[in-house]
């Protein structure tokens, strides 16, 4: 699957992309952003405060609850800001 990350949370994990094979038990966006949480001190930061991030699973907005299935791409991001 693929994860992409935008804005801030791309700055703080050092990649804008990348290739993961979901664990078992990584059902949901919350429990995805739960696992990167695990992957090092830089995915630590990114998500520090994971009630902010926002998510879209295949190009659509989720909230964390919804479940990952058979999605072929995730984008993380946090709020967005309008001007």
């Amino acid at each position: 699957m693929k994860l992409i990350y935008f804005a801030w949370v791309r700055e703080r994990i050092g990649k804008a992309d990348e290739e993961i094979d979901l664990p078992e038990g990584v059902a949901t966006i919350r429990e995805l952003i739960d696992f990167l949480k695990t992957r090092g001190e830089e995915y630590e930061a990114a998500f520090e405060f994971p009630e902010v991030i926002r998510a879209a699973i295949d190009h659509e907005h989720v909230e964390h609850s919804e479940k990952i299935g058979a999605a072929r791409e995730i984008a993380l991001f946090p709020p967005m800001t309008g001007g």
